[in-house]
């Protein structure tokens, strides 16, 4: 049998170097989100496929990697079509599984619950750079919480972590879905056609004013309301986020909730007068966030330095009555952790205030007694707080002492047999 050594096509192998980074931040992540009172969870890879094809993952539902049936329930010779064949799937994000825990265990967690889950996820998506078939997702939801109070703990626990692992200067981009619903009904489109001009709107920061007018012109949209629809987004432009906000509201009218204006405007006052990172709090009337399941309050982390997003999340209330009946509070971030491991390698961070590194090398032939005490002599430094790494001595001792000199090491010790003569 040979060996097929390229992982499977949308995965990657992980070196040391990028897996000390990782382990790093995750560190760095689980600290700060525990001092925001998260727990973490978690749950498997492997959930049912009804659940995954529940209409609430959007298009990630195209994307499942499913998974044959086992045993007696798998029939081959009867089986005439796909669902004969599959009954569960790889999970394609975090969320879904959460909503199944918690509905599972609910009269085990406190209320409200503050979770959260780590783990990998899988999608059917074309690889590119930045972007595998599994990767790692980082979530932190609240579960119980009808008010505000759980988007401010939100943004204020991400954006404490991301000030934590060095990033500053980022925006939180930060809208309201019942506001962009008001904005389309207030420009005269059905409720019907709702999706489909968010799905336009969506493209904004990448065709502009002009490309968004002309591709609801070409999906047959009356030009009047177009033209009332972009008006609103004009009227907006160079405002500050409480004055956008207001102006909407008292233009929108009667269309839009009356407690929209003051949770947002809540919501933007509190985190800045509270924020530890260096970020700017901005409200986005085009932001529009893809996941059906979003009901309220949505956000995004948004680095124009680096050239796009790392992250986002929002409210989703109903999401939990799919599952119970009951309709539960919800709210949740997510941070895109592997676009930040991706940024980070790029700009060459380096992991501060590493531990103590020293390597021993040992000349191959030392054994028995003398190897003992080598080793010996290592766990005495591993229990003072040094970490050591014990291996033989190459032939190519400097080239050996470089590499490790890369790793971080900077302190050797050799060891040789002639030292150990009597």
């Amino acid at each position: 049998m040979t060996l097929i050594k390229k992982p499977v096509t949308g995965m990657k192998d992980i070196l040391p170097e990028e897996m000390k980074l990782r382990d790093y931040v995750i560190g760095i992540i689980k600290d700060t989100y525990a001092g925001f009172g998260f727990t973490s969870i978690d749950t498997p890879c492997v959930e049912s496929l009804a659940n995954l094809n529940s209409k609430q993952g959007g298009e990630n539902e195209k994307l499942i990697f499913k998974v044959m049936k086992r045993g007696e329930k798998l029939n081959l010779e009867t089986a005439k079509e796909e669902n004969d064949l599959t009954d569960s799937g790889l999970r394609y994000d975090l969320t879904v599984p959460l909503v199944r825990y918690y509905s599972n265990h609910q009269n085990e967690l406190p209320s409200p619950f503050k979770a959260l889950q780590m783990g990998y996820v899988w999608r059917a998506d074309r690889p590119q750079k930045g972007r595998y078939r599994q990767f790692m997702q980082c979530d932190i939801d609240i579960l119980g919480e009808p008010t505000n109070l759980a988007e401010i703990e939100l943004i204020l626990a991400t954006t404490t972590t991301l000030g934590r692992l060095g990033f500053k200067g980022f925006q939180i981009r930060i809208n309201e879905r019942r506001m962009l619903k008001a904005m389309a009904a207030y420009a005269g489109f059905t409720e019907e056609s709702y999706d489909s001009v968010f799905i336009t709107l969506d493209k904004m920061d990448k065709i502009g004013l002009e490309g968004v007018a002309e591709e609801l012109l070409k999906d047959g949209f009356a030009k009047e309301s177009i033209d009332k629809y972009l008006d609103l987004f004009k009227n907006v432009e160079g405002k500050g986020a409480i004055e956008g906000i207001s102006f909407l509201a008292d233009t929108l009218g009667d269309f839009l909730d009356a407690d929209v204006k003051n949770s947002l405007q809540e919501i933007i006052s509190s985190v800045d007068a509270t924020k530890s990172a260096e970020f700017e709090l901005v409200f986005d009337p085009t932001l529009v966030r893809g996941m059906s399941y979003y009901t309220g309050t949505i956000f995004e982390v948004a680095m124009p330095q680096y050239g796009g997003s790392c992250g986002g999340g929002g409210r989703y209330d109903k999401m939990v009555g799919k599952f119970t009946g009951q309709d539960t509070p919800a709210c949740g971030f997510s941070i895109g952790f592997e676009r930040i491991i991706m940024i980070m390698m790029d700009e060459g961070f380096k992991i501060p205030d590493e531990k103590d590194k020293v390597a021993f090398l040992i000349e191959k032939g030392i054994g028995g007694e003398q190897l003992s005490e080598i080793i010996a002599e290592a766990q005495k430094e591993r229990a003072n707080g040094r970490q050591v790494l014990v291996v033989r001595m190459n032939k190519n001792k400097k080239f050996q002492k470089e590499q490790l000199g890369a790793q971080g090491y900077a302190d050797f010790k050799d060891f040789y047999k002639t030292e150990f003569k009597h």
